[in-house]
């Protein structure tokens, strides 16, 4: 995907384009808890029917999920996660991580995730070369689109 005119080549603005719009993520989150049908995804997150209908065409289109007729009459349809949309559980996991810490302060969880090995998920970003955690003071930017610094465009 192309970045708006004169914005930062981005793969975060790429990705939001495609998850960040209202809605998304929760159909997301909802479609990994194994809640694909369009009634359960209605009643689950509360979006508008005609809103939920757009979402689901473009995450379907964007090969987030794929969508499967499971009754002919009334045809209704079921939605799964693709290898791109189960890759993106991690982020919601990370997401629900934060809002636990931040937002409910550890009380009151709506939810909490079980990893198999029957400890609750705290999910935790590592560097895959050396396994250690990201900190912000670990890491470098390094632009790699000609004509962009950390600070923004180059002088021509």
């Amino acid at each position: 995907m192309a970045a708006t005119k004169d914005s930062r080549p981005c793969s975060i603005a790429d990705a939001l384009a495609v998850v960040g719009e209202k809605y998304s993520l929760l159909v997301l989150r909802e479609v990994c808890l194994g809640n694909g049908r369009f009634d359960q995804l209605v009643r689950n997150i509360g979006a508008p029917r005609d809103i939920l209908s757009t979402r689901l065409r473009r995450l379907v289109e964007a090969g987030i999920l794929t969508k499967r007729l499971y009754s002919e009459r009334p045809q209704r349809f079921e939605y799964r996660p693709t290898q791109a949309g189960l890759e993106l559980e991690p982020v919601l996991m990370t997401l629900k991580e934060w809002g636990d810490r931040h937002l409910r302060k550890g009380v009151d969880l709506p939810m909490v995730v079980e990893h198999s090995c029957g400890e609750e998920l705290v999910p935790v970003v590592t560097c895959r070369a050396c396994g250690d955690p990201v900190r912000h003071e670990d890491l470098t930017a390094r632009p790699q689109t000609p004509g962009w610094t950390v600070t923004g465009p180059s002088a021509a």
